[in-house]
């Protein structure tokens, strides 16, 4: 299988189409007065609106009164979106026929690693999973892609119908014209001294990446307002929790993501699941991984490796680690791994 700059799209979640001129940020996030604060001698940075893509409209933010997870009374950033990625195409997802090559379909994550969804991928599945019940094309070729936005719902469906089994999930952006979601984000990170471990997509599974023994497992109901979002991309798209490509491919179904790293869900919207390079970033001068968004704490996320290739050897169970001009900060994950960071090191907006 080729493996291309692509990454992956699931489940519970579906997919998107395309959006209109890219935009391409390069400013450096050194800190100034303005976006600087200290506390216990721990360099701070608050959020940057600023590097937000806001002149479109599809993102709009202002500053209103929030109580964190603490009880800490601040100020956020709230961030409204309409779900929709205003510097990238969405798409396409699904290729038509065994024929196509990589550029007619998206990617899809497994065991640490992107796969080209490309007709041979279709084409080879039986043999890829090891099961004689994957044939999702018909005796011409032609793969069996969901056509409607209804078709798109009950494939996505938890108790998806056995008509859908060897379906090629696809949720156009067509089906998202109203959706709108609006998230709080601290404009100044308060540290726990008990960080917040995320919980991974099913009910009962223990929490995602390296979380250590003793952080709290169970389905998120049971981890009171801890969030499911990971941060917001400076596009304003949600970085979302891992996507549940067991309960996926369980249904016979694949629901791959774009080049992007997302997919459309007609509830949520367009929403990212990988961090493949294609969203807006904000170059580091000092050769830094680059900043794509931040945390629903309000501490920056940043590529995986920078500039040179060479990737952090000292991030904590968060992926997070502190620097002298960034302070405290994540880094994502790889996107083969379906996640982004595995908990908050700061308090969250209720």
């Amino acid at each position: 299988m080729t493996h291309k700059f692509k990454y992956s799209i699931l489940r519970y979640s579906l997919y998107s189409f395309f959006a209109i001129g890219m935009v391409s940020c390069s400013s450096d996030n050194t800190s100034t007065d303005d976006d600087t604060d200290s506390s216990d001698d721990e360099l701070v940075i608050n959020v940057d609106a600023t590097h937000f893509l806001t002149s479109d409209g599809t993102v709009t933010i202002s500053t209103v009164p929030c109580t964190l997870s603490d009880g800490t009374s601040t100020d956020c950033y709230q961030i409204v979106t309409n779900s929709m990625p205003s510097d990238h195409n969405m798409g396409p997802w699904c290729p038509d026929n065994i024929s196509d090559d990589a550029e007619a379909g998206g990617i899809w994550l497994e065991n640490g690693e992107v796969y080209d969804v490309d007709g041979a991928f279709i084409e080879n599945m039986a043999t890829f999973y090891n099961d004689s019940n994957w044939l999702m094309y018909d005796a011409n070729g032609d793969v069996y892609i969901t056509d409607s936005e209804e078709d798109c719902i009950n494939a996505a469906n938890p108790d998806v119908g056995d008509e859908y089994e060897n379906f090629c999930v696809e949720c156009l952006p067509s089906y998202i014209t109203n959706v709108s979601q609006t998230f709080l984000i601290p404009i100044t990170p308060v540290a726990q001294t008990d960080p917040v471990f995320f919980l991974t997509a099913g009910a009962g599974d223990a929490p995602v990446g390296g979380a250590p023994d003793d952080a709290p497992a169970g389905p998120p109901e049971m981890v009171e307002n801890v969030p499911s979002t990971r941060g917001i991309a400076l596009n304003g798209i949600e970085f979302s929790a891992p996507a549940p490509t067991d309960n996926i491919l369980g249904a016979y179904t694949l629901a791959p993501f774009d080049d992007a790293g997302g997919h459309i869900n007609v509830h949520q919207g367009y929403h990212y699941h990988a961090a493949t390079g294609f969203s807006t970033k904000v170059e580091q001068e000092d050769g830094h991984a680059a900043l794509i968004g931040y945390a629903m704490d309000g501490y920056g996320i940043y590529e995986y490796a920078d500039e040179d290739g060479s990737t952090p050897s000292d991030l904590d169970d968060l992926r997070g680690h502190t620097d002298e001009i960034r302070g405290y900060h994540y880094h994502v994950d790889e996107a083969g791994n379906n996640n982004f960071i595995n908990g908050l090191h700061g308090a969250y907006a209720n």
